[in-house]
């Protein structure tokens, strides 16, 4: 299960390892709390064993200390939960951010020209955050529930295998009718992203031509484009919102049935005698517990979906092959040198000569380091522009290939 978690949700070694122990911390968080249910039902057996048949009543002392042994292992396992649920999927998720960026720094100039720069953008800030959220609200919360409750399941199959079935049958049926809108939502979340996108594009172009829009007077038409833009992203994202909003709470109401079936399972079981009223009583309180993980996981199982969406497009940019060639510049043999050069501008229009500005000049402009040309506007320094080339070891730009030689004699050249 965890190795497909890894490849679908895009995580690292540290970031799988952060899934088990969070779905872990959550199952046994959960399994505290359902311990707290028997607790209570110990306590309230003690009461009506009292009240009918003349019993002592639970002592003190036992009560507060099973109280606090209570609370105790209740704040560790919140603790931990919200450590690996949280704390380790948000450095997982900026880890994921850096590595897009770094993978996006060693791609070559091809793939930019391919992929639109706000898309680009919304991949590292906008997927990564959506699959933020998934961790660290949706995939452990989900998985931990999932386990811990056919933990429970199992136990309570030893007590009577009818309210069990009574109470749990509507957990499997609610999920089910969620997954099984998968591929048929699928559509919906992909055009809410590309709505999406196309506000996230068409702000970066209006502050990217802010000067222009703002010269030509314009304003007001890249506003109502944009506003335009706008209007028709939250259509789709109500759209989406309703469809989801609709089948998350079908399968709410699917869940909560499971109490009715209880009541009536448990009532005709009484009728017949075959159990006696703290059974029923006991399977209301896991059952008044057991849906109680699996709220946030209905609400959100949805954005678990969209994000494997957003891992596949993150996925794709560290599939890319990354440029080729060597990360060391070491040029040798790179100096370009002047061997009695002259220079004079051309002819004018009423036939004169030009005027010589450069005779019998001769430098050499010495690989790894800086040559510098001074003199007045018009002295010739621009035939000579190439022994500015800065040439060395850390890659700087220049005159490439073997020592260049620029021979001298007269030369003419137009005003």
């Amino acid at each position: 299960m965890f190795a497909s978690f890894k490849k679908k949700y895009f995580l690292s070694d540290k970031g799988i390892s952060g899934v088990k122990r969070g779905v872990f911390w959550t199952c046994i968080t959960n399994l505290v709390a359902m311990a707290g249910m028997a607790f209570l039902f110990q306590v309230m057996d003690g009461f009506v064993k009292h009240l009918s048949e003349g019993a002592d009543l639970p002592g003190a002392v036992p009560f507060a200390i099973g109280l606090a042994v209570f609370f105790a292992a209740l704040l560790l396992s919140n603790w931990q939960q919200y450590y690996y649920s949280y704390c380790i999927y948000y450095e997982e998720c900026g880890n994921q951010r850096i590595e897009i960026a770094e993978r996006l720094r060693k791609l070559p100039l091809s793939f930019f020209g391919r992929r639109d720069l706000a898309d680009l953008t919304e991949t590292i800030m906008g997927d990564v955050q959506v699959m933020e959220h998934a961790y660290s609200h949706v995939l452990g919360e989900l998985w931990g529930a999932v386990i811990s409750t056919s933990i429970v399941f199992v136990g309570s199959l030893f007590f009577c295998w009818q309210l069990s079935i009574a109470a749990f049958w509507s957990v499997p049926v609610a999920f089910a009718l969620l997954f099984a809108t998968r591929k048929p939502m699928k559509p919906v979340f992909e055009r809410n992203r590309m709505a999406k996108l196309k506000v996230t594009q068409g702000i970066q172009e209006t502050l990217d031509c802010v000067r222009e829009i703002r010269a030509t007077n314009q304003e007001r038409h890249y506003l109502a484009g944009l506003n335009a833009t706008i209007d028709a992203a939250e259509r789709e994202c109500a759209k989406g919102e309703l469809v989801n909003g609709l089948l998350v709470n079908t399968a709410y109401a699917i869940l909560r049935l499971g109490i009715a079936t209880t009541l009536i399972a448990g009532a005709s079981l009484i009728a017949a005698g075959q159990i006696d009223f703290m059974v029923m009583f006991a399977y209301l309180l896991v059952i008044s517990r057991i849906y109680a993980p699996f709220d946030q996981a209905l609400a959100l199982v949805s954005e678990l979906f969209v994000s494997e969406t957003s891992a596949t497009r993150m996925r794709l940019i560290m599939e890319e092959p990354m440029a080729s060639g060597t990360a060391d510049f070491a040029p040798a043999g790179h100096d370009i040198e002047f061997d009695h050069v002259a220079f004079s501008y051309g002819a004018g229009d009423d036939g004169r000569a030009g005027e010589r500005v450069l005779a019998d000049v001769s430098f050499t402009a010495r690989e790894g380091q800086v040559t510098a040309l001074v003199g007045p506007s018009g002295s010739g320094k621009s035939t000579c522009a190439p022994g500015r080339a800065v040439l060395g070891r850390h890659g700087r730009h220049g005159a490439r290939g073997r020592r260049r030689r620029v021979h001298g004699g007269p030369r003419n050249a137009a005003a």
